[in-house]
């Protein structure tokens, strides 16, 4: 069980991390971590990162990670 687990997390991580590579760009740039992940303060920043596209770059990378772990799980 514990092997499971094991190899769910990184895959899961790998997942993640290859998300954010395929993923994590505008116009050629790689966005910060914490710009992505973080939560609008104010309906100002919500559409602003709305209209920027960070709201589906986040839940793409999240994708990413959650067939990751899929992965991980199947072998």
């Amino acid at each position: 069980m514990k092997k499971y687990i094991i190899f769910i997390l990184v895959f899961a991580i790998i997942g993640l991390v290859v998300g954010y590579f395929i993923f994590g760009r505008i116009q050629g740039e790689y966005i910060a971590l914490d710009t992505i992940f973080s939560s609008s303060e104010n309906i100002v920043e919500s559409l602003g990162r709305n209209i920027a596209g960070l709201e589906s770059i986040k839940q793409n990378i999240l994708i990413s990670g959650g067939v990751g772990a899929l992965l991980g799980l199947i072998i």
